[in-house]
């Protein structure tokens, strides 16, 4: 007798099983499928998004292998995802096709895909936000090719209170990544310093960005300005390395230490999340000593690698973390 408990109603509404992902390979170019309690009209399956990194001894990453990626990272990407709005980039024709921001949920959205009114917004911002608290939602946004996914730093039910403190290294055109580095070990050394707990993360592209858990007691302009005050101390130890201009043309290819993410609705990749760029790169969550890691680089993982991370290493973002007081400077 298995001594393995039953799947609960809602473990399934997070994860795809091994009959729906065979469904899915046995699918055509299109047809629907069934997926945590819903059935999706997927489309285009063989369409390729993603070119590969090398075009001489890989293919195309395809549709298809992009919604496979979120039906099998949901049960790792979702706790970072619900109850919160969702800010999403699409790429309906690939990442060269170019993208565009959508906000606003879709009239033609199914109705089981959860929506948050956001009653402070003005006439001429978005008041409606999709919110994904199921496989079958995550599924639906990479059929639509939404598959840059930024989360609010709020909860719903209190949009105007972060539960996260955000810093944001974003490099220059000059910028190294070992000079990325130095810079992330600076802000290593300055939370230590003061007694904070954060996590670095690969943005999946070019940066690194580290997420401070903090208790949903602050207003945003309150961790603006405190991750402000970290950053000009942290910048002020290496001055040629980094830039505070606002304007990336006017930065001298140098980095920027970017704290103003800390603002409603002004958001960072998720965790997971794929990116726009050949390979489908994924931001990826690191443990601090992995810095130090020779064989980092900012897009070391892929959706077709980072499940073998997750499943040797885990989630260093899913630690349990005492929310956490910001220390005055």
């Amino acid at each position: 007798m298995s001594d393995e408990l039953p799947a609960t109603s809602d473990e399934l509404r997070d994860r795809a099983t091994p009959e729906e992902l065979e469904a899915l390979e046995k699918l055509g170019k299109e047809g629907k499928w069934s997926i945590g309690g819903h059935e999706i009209a997927l489309t285009n399956l063989d369409k390729p998004l993603f070119p590969p990194l090398d075009e001489k001894r890989e293919k195309p990453i395809t549709k298809r292998e992009l919604i496979r990626y979120f039906a099998e990272i949901s049960p790792t990407m979702l706790p970072h995802l619900r109850d919160r709005p969702l800010n999403l980039h699409r790429y309906p024709d690939g990442v060269f096709g170019g993208g565009f921001w959508q906000k606003e949920t879709p009239s033609y959205a199914p109705a089981w895909i959860q929506r948050w009114h956001y009653e402070d917004a003005d006439p001429d911002e978005t008041h409606y936000y999709m919110v994904a608290d199921q496989v079958a939602t995550l599924v639906w946004l990479a059929n639509h090719a939404a598959f840059e996914i930024h989360a609010w730093t709020s909860r719903l039910q209190a949009p105007h209170r972060p539960t996260y403190a955000l810093i944001d290294i974003d490099p220059g055109d000059k910028t190294t990544f070992a000079e990325l580095l130095v810079l992330a070990r600076l802000y290593r050394s300055a939370l230590e310093h003061l007694h904070v707990t954060g996590f670095p993360k690969l943005s999946g592209r070019r940066g690194i960005q580290i997420w401070v858990p903090i208790k949903p007691i602050y207003t945003f302009d309150q961790t603006r300005d405190w991750v402000g005050e970290v950053s000009r101390a942290v910048g002020a130890t290496v001055p040629d390395l980094i830039s505070w201009e606002w304007e990336k043309g006017r930065r001298g290819g140098l980095a920027r230490l970017d704290y103003t993410q800390n603002a409603i609705n002004k958001t960072l990749v998720a965790p997971y999340s794929a990116r726009p760029a050949p390979g489908a790169p994924v931001s990826v969550p690191l443990e601090w000593d992995e810095l130090d890691d020779p064989e980092l680089r900012p897009d070391r993982w892929t959706v077709g690698t980072v499940l073998q991370r997750i499943a040797s290493v885990g989630d260093p973002f899913a630690q349990l973390v005492e929310p956490q007081v910001l220390p005055s400077l």
